[in-house]
């Protein structure tokens, strides 16, 4: 095997896509980043010009040309080149400069900002599971011990009434029966308690979660799976997982609705590299590289509740709690991981990275 020299060992130890751009557009040379990013081997990408790579009208390629007259570097942020092949949105940064003295070749640096955004995107969610982990203490300790007070009460006076007044005193506990419900919901994300964790087979949970649905709300849905047989386990608590799972499959359920004919609901799983998100109050690093997502042909979400999907209380359901996701954004923060909504018509995607578990060597464990 021969090897490679020192530039591209650095070359390909970047993480993100580096690409050398020569005379007319064509791709000199590229980083394993790029291969990835491109899903093309360097050998078939040196056949290509740069604007075969991207969309038509690609700013990028005008990029190019602006460092050839300038000699010096160039960026732009939140840079679009999705394509049929690429996907629908890409949204990265580009950075290019000349390659040392000559023009002619241009280097051309992109840094995909979906990761970035998603990271952002989590630590709201997190703040707004924090939000209300002091709410739900509060109500439990303010509203469930007084809630009883008033439902003993109600049951005296419905020994003494008549048939009109105990209609009234039943009303009375049922309301009461109702609210210690939502109390009860509202001290889950109350828990602070470490909760043990190990290796968890996702398979195995999503499988639990199918057949929980299949026999109940998702009876009338059909179910596809597109599963990585190959998948570590997850670091995680199976208990927990398995409610994170059911409410997004409860949640794509309710969205498809009872009437629809050919409602599907798809649960994938997927090995990502590349992806790692700092823990809160350290300077650690962790790898979240396992991938779980349910999909739905429902009418998707309205843009307008986006921002604020996974925070409580916020829903388009006429019964529905607004609890379902947030609880989801708390568990699996609570695991160090993400949780993100790609939403699109009649395809309406929630995806979850999570981390793997390790053996005692620090070795991927095995199923």
């Amino acid at each position: 095997m021969t090897a490679l020299p020192i530039n591209d060992l650095i070359m390909n130890a970047l993480p993100i896509p580096v690409l050398t751009v020569g005379p007319e557009h064509r791709i000199a040379h590229a980083n394993a980043a790029a291969e990835s990013f491109f899903e093309m081997s360097l050998r078939m990408m040196q056949r290509q010009k740069l604007s075969d790579l991207l969309p038509f009208g690609s700013p990028v390629m005008a990029l190019v040309e602006d460092v050839r007259q300038r000699g010096s570097s160039v960026s732009e942020h939140r840079v679009d080149i999705g394509s049929p092949r690429l996907g629908a949105e890409r949204i990265v940064d580009v950075s290019a400069c000349p390659l040392g003295d000559d023009r002619d070749n241009v280097i051309v640096m992109l840094q995909e900002r979906t990761i970035a955004d998603k990271m952002n995107r989590q630590l709201t969610h997190r703040g707004a599971a924090r939000s209300i982990t002091a709410l739900g203490a509060l109500l439990a300790h303010e509203i469930k011990n007084p809630l009883s007070g008033i439902r003993g009460a109600a049951q005296l006076l419905e020994q003494s009434a008549n048939e009109d007044d105990r209609l009234l005193t039943r009303l009375i506990c049922d309301e009461t029966d109702r609210i210690v419900k939502l109390v009860e919901r509202m001290e889950v994300f109350g828990e602070e308690r470490p909760v043990e964790r190990g290796a968890v087979n996702i398979h195995g949970v999503l499988d639990h979660v199918k057949r929980l649905a299949q026999s109940g709300f998702a009876r009338h849905i059909r179910f596809a799976e597109n599963y990585d047989p190959s998948l570590p386990p997850v670091l995680g608590n199976r208990d927990q997982l398995i409610q994170v799972i059911l409410n997004l499959v409860k949640n794509a359920a309710e969205a498809i609705g009872i009437d629809a004919p050919d409602g599907e609901i798809i649960l994938s799983t997927a090995f990502r590299t590349g992806v790692r998100l700092q823990v809160p109050g350290s300077q650690e690093r962790v790898s979240l590289p396992i991938e779980l997502s349910v999909t739905d042909n429902g009418p998707g979400i309205p843009p307008e509740l986006m921002s604020e999907l996974f925070d409580p209380f916020v829903t388009t359901k006429v019964q529905g709690s607004g609890l379902g996701l947030a609880l989801v954004a708390k568990i699996v923060g609570d695991h160090g991981g993400i949780v993100e909504c790609e939403p699109a018509p009649r395809r309406t995607t929630f995806r979850v990275l999570l981390p793997m578990h390790r053996a005692g060597d620090g070795r991927g464990a095995d199923l």
